[in-house]
């Protein structure tokens, strides 16, 4: 069953018997620990599963012309990883009518070997783009024409909160962010460095992550016809003994 804000702080308020009220805004003497147990669970969880729903089309920018280096939109959250990077021809075209013509990542240095100046003469069609910060690329050849771009990508989607108290994540692995967050909270509850002297509770909800960690990788999997021989079939077990 799908959960949000609001049903998942009351669950980590049963199992731990901290109350609803402390776990969100805390006491006199600290604030509540629910970001930091959200921040928890969605960081790992986002690092753990390779998620569509994380991922992001863009094609808001536009190069300039004998200008190398672009700016990656950050409307929809800072892009973390670049799958692939399309310009749009020709230079004016709508993303709905134009021709992709893929551009190939590469080290900065083969781009500044290449192509060391944005001088017309060196101006072309990109071929090659190097990314030099989180939202800086610079591409190779400087391009000749304003040619639009479609940038598709990873973000981190906005964290599970008050005012946005439902999320992928919540609707779809409920049971999942639940076992983060309480791995979390286990140490919190400990002050972490008990966890030593008594571990039984974190490793308890640690062993109950990595569980449903691997069939929600399964999921993954298949939504990206990433599964057995690239397909989105569930992984079939294997005969025993094997046919030959």
């Amino acid at each position: 069953m799908a959960i949000n804000y609001t049903t998942l702080v009351s669950e980590i308020a049963s199992i731990t018997v901290i109350s609803s009220t402390i776990l969100v805004n805390g006491d006199l003497l600290f604030a509540g620990p629910m970001p930091a147990i959200i921040d928890y669970a969605e960081g790992r969880i986002y690092r753990d599963l390779d998620l569509p729903a994380a991922r992001v089309t863009d094609t808001s920018v536009t190069c300039s012309s004998g200008v190398r280096t672009i700016a990656l939109s950050t409307t929809q959250g800072t892009i973390l990883e670049i799958e692939s990077l399309n310009l749009l021809t020709s230079a004016g075209t709508t993303s709905s009518n134009a021709i992709r013509v893929p551009v190939v990542p590469v080290s900065k240095a083969v781009v500044d070997t290449i192509y060391p100046s944005a001088l017309s003469s060196y101006c072309g069609q990109p071929e090659f783009f190097a990314r030099v910060t989180d939202t800086q690329l610079i591409l190779g050849p400087a391009p000749d024409q304003p040619y639009g771009t479609e940038v598709v990508g990873v973000i981190r989607p906005n964290p599970l909160s008050a005012t946005n108290s439902s999320t992928w994540l919540t609707q779809n692995v409920p049971e999942l962010i639940l076992a983060a967050c309480m791995v979390f909270t286990a140490g919190y509850m400990q002050n972490f460095g008990a966890q030593s002297d008594n571990p039984q509770m974190a490793l308890s909800w640690e062993g109950q992550y990595q569980q449903l960690m691997k069939t929600a990788n399964i999921d993954s999997l298949r939504q990206k016809f990433q599964s057995d021989a690239w397909t989105q079939a569930v992984p079939a077990p294997l005969a025993q003994p094997p046919r030959g």
